[in-house]
């Protein structure tokens, strides 16, 4: 075949690589058109094989002439490539008149959000009317099992073809783009929600659902489940059907008379478990009631999948979510789109049903400040960009903010009603650089993109007082149900739970400005942290070291709020309702550990042992550590094994002999790893190889305590080895623990809750403090 490849995946394409294509297509007679073969729907990571065939028009492609096939940057669908005809993703490409044609993946060969690009260049020849380049994109006739799909349902999946026919360096896109639809698979994981507190005899609903084994709610059911409750809930029916086409069903009218915890347990026929859903705590009378939000993603019209209208159905119907709020690179958002989010915003806000908070995500630089969450209590605001990168129009440049700073100095300008996170996506924010607590009262360290405890950290090292917020900055179509997929994002994506006397858009306003939420890696648990101190303090509602706040005096606070005690220690009262066993609970005043709590005592360890790794590279884009290694047990016999946060169905855990582990993994911030049940609870020894780190340890030496192999770089990176109960049944904690305060400084004093499935909650600090900090 007279044809050549070139293989580099992340190098400079020849050929203009940052122009932008043409907006309004050109004829298709001048210049060609595109045929896909197969079309209609597929299942959402599947394999498959596609030939798209270019027929060029009348201008042809001239010599050094070249054309792009480009997908989204959310994309996962795994790498073309054209070295090994058995492996996955095999392209071939090839000219129908001979011409010799140079071809390379780059997934940042072309503007954004078509970055992920497929570049095919003529370097000897050139194409005539009627000539034809085919590319087949998983080509199985020499083994392949073929192209994965991405491992994400999107109705208008699209082949973005773009042509340079007269090799100048400007690409039109063809006339008609071809177009698939990915739609899920069959049932995988079953999950039911229901809300974490409500009043005694207080109506809630069950939600249920079913989705794929990449996290895609699922319509492809014909059963009926059963349901079985922890505790007495009236109205319980005994069984659910789904149908054909059903992707959730909902239990109305449901209630629980007396105090206590209840959950609901949803079996099949044979009395299997299929899931259960989150606790709920029932109490005579909450002053608050915990409403669940993922307040940060985007859709198709920036740089996510899917519509801004499927991100708000998807948030409110498949999610099960009481808010969101949509947030857009603000460097894509033109003047109509942002006209179109307020008028959705708008429309799919409903009080005590499902709330919205327009605004945006300011998307400077990183050395400019990095990026920021803008949150408004209403539509039709002004949106302050960080730049016009992609947008046309240029002639509102001047309510541009060019740097974190700038933005913060226009909402004093202005007087902006206006609320602020600080968060880690592609870019990171430096809010050592830039920050303003009138504007910005938390930090996002957890989403889909990893986890970023060092972004608060940066946060307590300057004295700013800030709460924590997850969300899930999802780019796939899932905001409040947002998987990793198999690409570079390395995590489950979070949620915020928001403490409020009721739904409403004005109550979210005023959590998010108090701080009173907290933040999980996408479970539903309840966690309750106060304050008490009877010596009496002085409770801020804002930082008193601006010199505007309200103030109240009072001998107890919840997390979020500042307080002043000039004398005498605190009593920190800590209540949680786990959605998994608890591994253990962590008391922290700002980055120091004042002590670690787990709910069982060394003597009643047995014969599970667990692994954990966890970190990142550095605080950047290409954060992933790489962990795919061997386990090796001898002297002892693995009985049982679970993995802990393996996302991706094809890199999964595997015992070999009874004695060995194989793994493929990689965290971005966030931890994975596994748990073991042993024949002998104290015999042999495990070693560990990984590509960062290499060690051993004998099994009788694992116990109640940490054993850490640290091999941090720029970020902590770490193996964790510890023992766990045979059995662990606690859901629930309560703790009483006194806290010293330091004089000189804030106490920033919050939890972190760690359970035995993977997932973390951190609670919003309350801020303790002797004196006014000067910050």
């Amino acid at each position: 075949m007279n044809n050549q490849s070139t293989k580099s995946e992340e190098a400079p394409l020849e050929g203009g690589l940052q122009s932008q294509p043409v907006q309004t297509p050109i004829s298709q007679e001048l210049l060609g058109e595109v045929s896909l073969s197969p079309t209609g729907e597929f299942e959402a990571g599947s394999f498959q094989t596609f030939t798209l065939i270019y027929t060029a028009g009348k201008y042809g492609i001239d010599d050094s002439g070249s054309m792009r096939v480009c997908f989204r940057f959310a994309s996962d669908q795994s790498r073309p490539q054209f070295e090994n005809p058995e492996a996955v993703g095999y392209t071939t490409i090839e000219a129908s008149n001979n011409a010799i044609l140079q071809y390379r993946y780059d997934r940042k060969g072309n503007v954004r959000p078509w970055g992920v690009t497929l570049y095919i260049k003529v370097v000897n020849g050139f194409l005539s009317e009627g000539d034809t380049i085919t590319i087949r994109l998983g080509d199985t006739r020499k083994g392949s099992p073929g192209l994965r799909l991405q491992t994400f349902c999107e109705d208008s999946f699209e082949f973005h073809v773009l042509v340079d026919p007269i090799a100048t360096c400007v690409y039109q896109p063809i006339w008609k783009q071809p177009v698939i639809r990915i739609v899920p698979g069959g049932p995988e994981k079953w999950i039911g929600v229901i809300p974490t507190q409500r009043k005694a005899g207080e109506k809630f609903p069950l939600k249920l659902k079913a989705v794929d084994r990449w996290g895609n709610p699922t319509n492809k059911l014909d059963t009926t489940v059963h349901l079985r409750a922890k505790g007495s809930v009236h109205g319980l029916p005994e069984t659910v059907t789904f149908s054909p086409g059903d992707f959730v069903q909902t239990v109305h009218n449901l209630s629980v008379e007396k105090p206590g915890d209840v959950l609901i347990r949803v079996e099949d026929a044979s009395g299997n478990c299929l899931c259960e859903t989150n606790p709920m705590r029932v109490i005579e009378g909450p002053e608050l009631y915990n409403f669940w939000a993922d307040l940060h993603g985007q859709s198709e019209e920036t740089i996510g999948t899917n519509s801004a209208r499927k991100y708000f159905e998807f948030s409110r119907d498949l999610a099960f979510l009481d808010a969101t709020g949509h947030q857009g690179n603000d460097f894509q958002i033109t003047n109509a789109f942002w006209s179109k989010l307020n008028t959705l915003n708008a429309e799919f806000n409903e009080k005590d049903r499902f709330i919205t908070l327009p605004g945006y995500e300011w998307s400077g630089n990183t050395h400019l400040g990095g990026d920021r969450n803008v949150y408004f209590p209403s539509e039709g605001r002004q949106i302050r960009r960080s730049s016009h990168a992609l947008i046309p129009d240029k002639s509102d440049m001047h309510t541009d903010a060019t740097t974190a700073e700038e933005l913060f100095q226009a909402f004093e300008a202005h007087r902006e009603d206006v609320v602020c996170f600080a968060h880690c996506g592609g870019r990171y924010a430096d809010v050592k650089l830039a920050h303003d607590g009138r504007f910005e009262r938390s930090m996002e360290i957890h989403s889909s993109w990893g986890t970023f405890e060092w972004l608060l950290n940066d946060a307590f090292e300057m004295g700013h007082r800030v709460g924590i917020v997850a969300n899930s900055d999802d780019h796939k179509g899932r905001p409040g149900a947002s998987y990793p997929g198999a690409s570079l994002f390395g995590a489950i994506g979070g949620l915020t739970c928001l403490l409020m006397p009721e739904l409403s858009r004005e109550a979210i306003i005023e959590c998010l400005r108090k701080r009173r939420h907290y933040a999980t890696t996408g479970c539903r648990l309840l966690l309750d942290v106060r304050a008490v101190f009877p010596q009496g303090g002085t409770v801020y509602q804002d930082n008193p070291a601006t010199g505007q706040f309200q103030k109240n005096e009072t001998n107890r606070a919840m997390m979020g709020d500042m307080v002043q005690i000039r004398e005498g220690k605190a009593l920190l009262r800590v209540d949680a309702l786990a959605s998994a066993p608890i591994q253990r609970i962590i008391i922290k005043n700002g980055p120091h550990i004042i002590e670690e709590i787990r709910p069982y005592s060394p003597s009643e360890l047995g014969d599970r042992i667990c692994v954990i790794w966890e970190g990142a590279e550095y605080r950047g884009r290409f954060r992933q550590v790489i962990w795919d290694g061997e386990a090796t047990l001898t002297g002892n016999h693995i009985v049982d094994f679970r993995p802990i946060n393996f996302f991706n169905p094809h890199k999964k855990l595997e015992c070999i002999d009874g004695t060995r582990l194989k793994w493929q993994a990689l965290t971005t911030g966030n931890m994975g790893g596994f748990e073991l049940r042993l024949r002998e609870a104290a015999g042999g020894v495990l070693k560990l190889d990984t590509p960062l780190i290499k060690c051993e340890i004998p099994v009788k030496e694992i116990g109640y305590e940490d054993t850490i192999f640290d091999n941090s770089g720029i970020l902590p990176r770490s193996i964790r080895i510890f023992r766990l109960p045979s059995e662990n049944p606690h859901r629930s904690i309560t703790i009483e623990r006194e806290i010293d305060l330091t004089r000189e400084k804030d106490n920033p004093i919050f939890v972190k809750l760690i359970q035995e499935d993977g997932h973390v909650a951190w609670s919003s600090p309350i801020y303790l403090f002797r004196n006014f900090p000067s910050t």
